[in-house]
């Protein structure tokens, strides 16, 4: 008895140092992203982007099997804190990744600094994000960026009075002020600034507002996947017709959802970082990958957020050979300068926040389908709420 009792200790003890092992040669990143509820396109896009970059580049790197954990917190912050606080406890993953809006990345950031565990923020826009947490990357985008880039292109291009229309949020707000600075910098005018509820909004009345008030443009933001309820909104409304253009963020006619809109989208001006037609052979290959791997599934910013998420998260763990814990592998995503899908980009050491290309496009129509086609580049862009 004593010895089948010795057996099982031995048993035990060498179980325990094989998963010990194996936990050692195992890089784990904990992607938490809202893969149910209104904005599980987000998700959908910046998961099968990772994916994507695996099944291309291997999982395996510097001697370590990298594991990606897929966590729903279906676009719920309380969720998501959890969700994250059981990745760093019980899973103990080396990285925290996707967060699909503001306030699920702000819920995790206290985590991400008393654990020393990099977050990588895929989509979140805020400009104040990566201040939340000293162990925050930000491979998406700000809003800033776009709005200050739009404001500079609006009054160039006769454009005096606006309206501006934001979903009532950290990005709308910041995509609210920056325009309007730019803009009224410019000279122009924003004669109202309507701010409409994330969750389940109704256009209509704002719309209305709108009409009545006869702008030369209305300037909109609504999160990634809203942009079809509004577009719809504007056309029976009657907007278009009453010759009140449409100007936005990239957001509005995002890639994903933009051949559904018809052609009540075509000619409306954003600014952005990326287009699914950005003109390079690198996005033309990430293009096509894309959609072999996810049944014709045009890829969105989300997506190419997600992917070049995963190249910072690999190229670091190669840095430090798979031997760096938090602070080294943080310390190794700073500073990285690369070719991404969208163009040229590289993350800010001292900020840690992207800086990349914005581009002015147009929707156009392009062998049927609907394209944000790119007009006019504005080169290496930090994010302007940090240039105070």
């Amino acid at each position: 008895m004593q010895k089948r009792v010795f057996i099982s200790a031995i048993a035990l003890a060498a179980a325990a140092f094989t998963s010990a092992v194996q936990a050692q040669e195992t890089f784990k990143i904990g992607l938490i992203l809202p893969m149910t509820g209104p904005f599980a396109s987000t998700g959908k896009q910046i998961e099968a982007a990772a994916r994507l970059y695996m099944a291309q580049n291997g999982s395996t790197v510097a001697g370590k099997k990298v594991e990606l954990i897929l966590k729903d917190d279906t676009a719920a912050p309380d969720v998501t804190k959890r969700l994250a606080q059981e990745l760093v406890v019980n899973e103990k993953v080396n990285v925290l990744a996707g967060f699909g809006l503001t306030p699920l990345a702000l819920a995790t950031a206290p985590i991400a600094t008393q654990s020393k565990t990099p977050l990588v923020v895929m989509a979140a826009a805020t400009s104040s994000i990566t201040q939340a947490s000293p162990f925050i990357i930000r491979t998406s985008f700000t809003l800033p960026q776009a709005a200050v880039a739009l404001g500079d292109w609006a009054a160039k291009d006769n454009i005096k009075r606006v309206v501006s229309l934001v979903s009532d949020f950290g990005p709308g707000i910041d995509a609210e002020k920056y325009f309007k600075d730019r803009f009224t910098f410019n000279g122009g005018q924003v004669v109202e600034t309507l701010r409409v509820p994330m969750r389940n909004p109704d256009f209509a009345p704002f719309l209305q507002k709108v009409r009545d008030i006869k702008p030369d443009a209305l300037y909109v933001f609504v999160p990634s996947g809203a942009g079809t309820a509004l577009m719809k909104q504007f056309a029976e409304r009657g907007l278009d017709k009453a010759g009140i253009r449409l100007i936005g963020t990239g957001d509005v006619t995002d890639d994903d959802i933009l051949n559904g809109m018809g052609d009540v989208a075509l000619g409306v001006v954003t600014s952005h970082h990326y287009s699914t037609s950005h003109n390079s052979a690198l996005n033309q290959k990430f293009v096509q990958a894309f959609e072999k791997a996810n049944n014709n599934l045009r890829p969105n910013f989300m997506a190419v957020g997600g992917y070049d998420g995963m190249r910072v998260i690999y190229e670091a763990l190669k840095a430090t050979k798979g031997q760096g814990g938090g602070e080294a592998l943080l310390n190794a995503m700073k500073g990285q300068i690369f070719e991404s899908p969208r163009g040229p980009m590289f993350i800010d050491a001292q900020t840690r926040d992207v800086v990349h290309n914005i581009y002015i496009r147009k929707v156009e129509k392009v062998n049927g389908q609907l394209y944000n086609t790119e007009f006019e580049t504005i080169k290496d862009v930090k994010d302007p709420g940090k240039n105070k």
